[in-house]
């Protein structure tokens, strides 16, 4: 049984990301493509294949962070904050004591009354303004500002 050459290898690589790429039209895998036509090259000038691994992971990784602002604004011009996304990072007041355990809690946020869960699971009074960290489903998590 004959070893295939690597930059067969890097090439059939880079045909499947490309591949993946096509059937999931949301730049998930053209970063990997790239990559391994990068290392295809490198095999072609008879890199050894710790180089070729070298050269597969830095460019993909270099392409990703180049890219990545690039591919959020196009993939997200048209999308609109919901209430939610508006809170995240705001401050909240606490209209009903929040308590994890007892499943209790809720805060005002952007106008609105949310219910609320402490992100570390302390127990914050009533009438205290915390930070929302996250939304989890239909409830604020949120964590006491320092």
């Amino acid at each position: 049984m004959t070893q295939l050459p690597m930059q067969t290898v890097w090439l059939a690589l880079a045909i499947l990301f490309g591949i993946i790429e096509a059937a999931t039209l949301g730049l998930t895998s053209i970063w990997f493509a790239v990559g391994a036509l990068a290392a295809m090259i490198c095999a072609l000038l008879h890199g050894p294949i710790w180089l070729q691994v070298a050269v597969f992971v830095v460019v993909s990784g270099i392409t990703v962070i180049l890219t990545r602002n690039i591919a959020r604004s196009y993939f997200n011009r048209d999308r609109e904050a919901t209430n939610a996304d508006r809170i995240i990072g705001g401050d909240a007041l606490v209209m009903e004591e929040i308590d994890n355990l007892r499943a209790t809690g809720a805060v005002r946020a952007g106008g609105s009354v949310w219910t609320a869960r402490s992100k570390d699971d302390h127990v914050i009074p009533k009438d205290v303004t915390v930070r929302v960290v996250a939304i989890e489903g239909v409830k604020a998590i949120v964590e006491e500002k320092a």
